[in-house]
C-alpha cells in the first residue's frame, strides 16, 4: 500500500482500526453448482459437490487460540478507545437516503432494471421485483466485490484468482490434481498460499488429495498432461482460457490480461509475495498467510477487503476534488472509499457467530474472546505486512467432461476410455470438485431468506465464472419481493432453524410458521 496515502502514524493505525473491528459481512450462499438432476453422470463417482458445505471454522479456531482468556467483552485493541468515535461512524448503518442511492445506482450500472433494493423495518434490506418473471428466468448475475478461493480447494481446481474461471485445459485440471493426489497428503502445502506444478518435492492435502484411491498413474504421465504434451480424447469440446501469471509472483494466475490487470489494480498489489515484494514485507505477508490457512481463511477475504479499501482511497486521493490533506477531509475520503462494503456490513465477525454445538453457554464469553484474538492477531500480521509499504462455488470443467464422454455413442465411448477411464478411476469420487470460496455479492446479499424460496444460485452451463447467478423458481409476480434460502432447505424445522443461527436471527417464514411446534 502507498505510506503517501496515510503520511502519518495516526492515520495507518485509524485504517487498522476501523479494518479489525468489521466482520465485513455475513455472507450469504456462493452460487451452488448446476442443478445435476436432468444430467448423466459417468457410473462409477458419486457426488462432486453442489451442495453449501458447513464449516465450523471458528470453533476449531477458538479451540487453536487456546483457553484461559477469560470472559471479558473488553476489545483486545487498544485502537478501538483511541479511535472510538471514528470507528463508530463508519460502523454504523448508512443512512437511508444515500444507500437508496448507492443501490440504485448499482442495479442501474448492472441492467438489472428488473429489481429494486427496497428497506424495511422489519427485515431490513430486501429484494423486490420490478417485473414479472417466468420460472427459469434469469433475475441476476451479481459481480463479486471481494471474495477468496478456499485455499485447499487451489489443489483440486486452477482458477482465475480475479474472476474464479476454470484455466489452463483439461488435460491441466486432471494432471494437477491427480499429481498433488499422488504426493500425499502431509500437511507442507497446508500452509501455503498456492501449490504449484514446479514445486517438486512439496506435499499437499485436498479434499481428495486426502483419500486413497485405488489407481495410480506414472508421474511422467501426469507431468504429460500438466505441460501439454498429451491429449485426452475430446477435450477440444471443453476449451479453457491460457493460463496468464501475476506479474510479480508464481502464486496467482489468470484467464486473462485483463483480470491480471484487475486484480492487481484491485486488490493483489499490496498482497503480492512475488520477488519484486520488498523482503521484509514478503516475509510478513507469508506470516499472515500462514496464519489464515492455519485458522481461518476468512482473513484472507478480509485482507482483500482491506486492501479494496486503500486502494479505492489511493485512486480517489488522486482526484482534484479531494487535495485538501487534512484529518476530516482524509477520513470523509476513507468513508467513500469504504462505501461498496459498508453497505453490506452488519456485526463484527465474533458477534455474529453462531456458538458451536459443543460449547456451553457459560462459556460463550471465553469463546467469542479467543475468536476475537484471533482476528487481532491476524490484522497486526496483515498490517505488518501493508502498513509499512509504498477479500464462490464454480462447477467443474472436468465434470463435463467426463460427462461428455459417457454420453458418446457407444462405439465412441468404447474407444475414449480406454484412454480415460484409467483418469476417472484415479481421480477417484472426487473426480467433480468445483470450485469453492468465500464472497461477497452486494446485490445477491441483500436478498432475504425463506424456507420457501421464490428463487435460487444457480450455475447454467454458460455460467464459468464466479459472479453469482440468480433464476426463478416459480411465476413471480411486479413488487413481489424474490427470496432465496441460505441453507439446505430440505430438512427439518428444528436443523434448519439450526443452520440459521449462524446467520443471527429465527427463520418465520410461511413454511417455518406452518412446521414450528406447537
Amino acid at each position: 500500500m502507498a505510506v503517501s496515502v496515510f503520511n502519518t502514524r495516526r492515520r495507518t493505525s485509524l485504517v487498522s482500526a476501523f479494518m479489525a473491528r468489521t466482520r465485513m459481512f455475513i455472507s450469504t450462499p456462493l452460487p451452488q453448482v448446476r442443478d445435476k438432476v436432468s444430467r448423466t453422470k459417468p457410473p462409477k463417482p458419486h457426488g462432486g459437490g453442489g451442495e453449501r458445505r458447513r464449516k465450523k471454522q471458528p470453533q476449531e479456531a477458538a479451540a487453536r487460540a487456546g483457553g484461559g482468556m477469560g470472559g471479558s467483552s473488553a476489545s483486545p485493541c487498544d485502537l478501538d478507545r483511541e479511535f472510538a468515535p471514528q470507528i463508530a461512524q463508519l460502523l454504523a448503518t448508512p443512512p437511508l437516503q444515500p444507500a437508496q442511492e448507492y443501490y440504485n445506482g448499482l442495479i442501474q450500472s448492472r441492467k438489472h432494471d428488473g429489481i429494486r433494493v427496497n428497506f424495511s423495518s422489519k427485515h431490513g434490506k430486501g429484494v423486490c421485483a420490478n417485473k414479472e418473471f417466468a420460472e427459469g428466468d434469469l433475475i441476476l448475475k451479481d459481480q463479486i466485490l471481494v471474495g477468496a478461493q478456499h485455499s485447499l480447494n487451489k489443489i483440486d481446481c486452477a482458477v482465475c484468482s480475479y474472476c474464479f474461471r476454470f484455466i489452463g485445459s483439461i488435460e491441466f485440471q486432471i494432471g494437477r490434481r491427480l499429481y498433488w493426489q499422488s504426493v500425499g497428503s502431509s500437511s507442507d502445502c497446508t500452509n501455503r498460499r498456492h501449490c504449484h506444478e514446479s514445486d517438486v518435492g512439496s506435499s499437499a492435502s485436498s479434499s481428495g488429495a486426502t483419500k486413497e484411491n485405488s489407481s495410480t498413474l506414472p508421474e511422467e504421465v501426469l507431468g504429460s498432461l500438466i505441460t501439454g504434451d498429451m491429449s485426452l480424447p475430446f477435450t477440444d469440446h471443453f476449451s479453457l482460457p491460457q493460463v496468464v501469471p501475476c506479474r510479480g509472483c508464481e502464486e496467482e494466475r489468470y484467464c486473462s490480461q485483463s483480470c491480471a490487470d484487475s486484480d492487481w489494480e484491485t486488490y493483489h498489489s499490496l498482497l503480492c509475495t512475488g520477488s519484486k515484494t520488498e523482503p521484509s514485507q514478503r516475509s510478513a505477508l507469508q506470516k499472515f498467510i500462514e496464519h489464515a490457512n492455519g485458522s481461518n481463511d476468512i482473513f484472507l477475504v478480509a485482507a482483500k477487503a482491506i486492501t479494496f479499501t486503500l486502494l479505492r482511497y489511493k485512486k480517489l486521493k488522486t482526484q482534484p476534488e479531494f487535495q485538501n490533506n487534512t484529518d476530516e477531509s482524509n477520513f470523509s475520503l476513507l468513508m467513500e472509499a469504504w462505501k461498496p462494503l459498508s453497505m453490506g456490513y452488519k456485526k463484527r465477525w465474533w458477534d455474529s457467530v453462531a456458538l458451536p454445538e459443543d460449547v456451553d453457554s457459560c462459556d460463550e464469553d471465553t469463546f467469542r474472546q479467543q475468536i476475537r484474538d484471533l482476528a487481532l492477531t491476524s490484522l497486526q500480521l496483515l498490517k505488518d505486512a501493508i502498513f509499512d509499504s509504498d477479500g464462490l462455488v464454480v462447477a467443474s470443467p472436468v465434470e463435463d467432461y467426463f460427462i461428455h464422454i459417457d454420453d458418446l455413442p457407444d462405439d465412441e465411448k468404447e474407444e475414449a476410455e480406454k484412454v480415460t477411464r484409467p483418469f476417472l478411476d484415479a481421480l477417484g469420487e472426487d473426480y467433480a470438485a468445483p470450485c469453492e470460496g468465500t464472497a461477497f455479492f452486494p446485490l445477491q446479499s441483500c436478498m432475504n431468506h425463506s424456507c420457501c424460496p421464490n428463487a435460487k444460485a444457480y450455475k447454467r452451463d454458460e455460467d464459468t465464472d464466479g459472479n453469482a447467478v440468480i433464476i426463478a423458481l416459480e411465476p413471480i409476480k411486479k413488487d413481489d419481493e424474490i427470496t432465496i434460502s441460505y441453507i439446505d432447505e430440505d430438512v427439518s424445522y428444528e436443523e434448519r432453524q439450526a443452520e440459521l443461527a449462524d446467520y443471527g436471527f429465527i427463520c418465520t417464514c410461511p413454511r417455518c410458521q406452518e412446521e414450528k411446534p406447537n
